[in-house]
């Protein structure tokens, strides 16, 4: 029997391999979970069985980083049969994947290639309208809308003419898909352009975001090294991120939250008291 939707006042975690079992076996109280979805693809298996698993007790949110929504050669055909497949048998509330390409040719003429990446597209008409085409593909095949989410980028292009909100609004109003918001992806970016003020950019970025936007928040930690911040997702969330997770919640309400840890995953105790921190601040919006 399905379970049913998540209650936007209980936080979800990843769903990651060293609490497979306990998570099956416990069932703590979290709003949802998340996986990969490349990390399903196959025909039966182990980590499909406690999927199918999981799926009993929770809603699950599928969560690709494959299929490279801004390349200009197309989404890759296998790559979108199985999620199609996936789809169908798990049903999940949620679809989504990044705002970046990874699929280019070799040389021209010659066999694509997939960079296994998150490479950031320049923000211009042309790449808008390849990744509205590419996700526009993607929901008809699976017969729903999906979820956008925002990059942690490492560089930028010259020939970007729209600002990121801006052109993230766009791509939801012609696709009619949701953005994903990463707010700490926000934070990451600030910091690394060297901006005086952080934490103001990231709040500047949400409130040019129209209400109604965002179908689901990420969070997760960041790791400075001297020369620049990373996104590595294998720490506690940090206080700016929390910041602006506050504000998100006040422009945008009680949106389906996660709290992403995927390197040095810690034990399950530490990621549900992250989850628990945000499950708090949404239910301060309900009081």
């Amino acid at each position: 029997m399905p379970v049913a939707a998540a209650s936007p006042c209980l936080a979800g975690i990843g769903l990651r391999h060293p609490h497979y079992a306990r998570v099956v076996e416990e069932q703590p109280a979290v709003g949802f979970v998340e996986v990969h979805s490349e990390n399903f693809y196959a025909d039966g298996g182990a980590a499909l069985a406690v999927l199918d698993a999981a799926r009993e007790h929770y809603p699950v949110s599928l969560h690709g980083v494959g299929l490279a929504l801004g390349s200009a050669v197309g989404v890759d055909a296998w790559h979108l049969d199985r999620l199609e497949r996936l789809v169908q048998r798990i049903d999940p509330v949620r679809v989504s994947d990044h705002a970046c390409f990874a699929r280019a040719p070799m040389r021209t003429g010659g066999p694509v290639l997939h960079a296994s990446d998150l490479l950031p597209i320049a923000h211009n008409a042309a790449s808008l309208a390849i990744l509205a085409g590419n996700v526009g593909r993607v929901q008809d095949r699976l017969r729903r809308p999906m979820l956008v989410e925002n990059l942690s980028a490492y560089l930028t292009y010259h020939d970007s003419t729209l600002a990121e909100a801006e052109f993230l609004t766009l791509l939801c109003q012609r696709s009619g898909c949701s953005l994903l918001l990463d707010v700490n992806n926000l934070m990451v970016n600030a910091l690394n352009e060297r901006t005086p003020d952080p934490l103001a950019c990231g709040l500047a970025f949400i409130d040019a975001l129209p209400p109604g936007i965002v179908g689901e928040i990420h969070l997760a930690g960041y790791c400075d090294t001297p020369d620049i911040v990373i996104d590595d997702h294998g720490s506690a969330v940090r206080p700016d991120v929390w910041a602006l997770y506050e504000h998100a919640l006040q422009r945008f309400g009680a949106v389906p939250t996660l709290i992403e840890w995927d390197t040095d995953v810690p034990p399950l105790e530490v990621l549900l008291a992250e989850a628990q921190q945000a499950t708090d601040r949404l239910a301060r919006l309900q009081r």
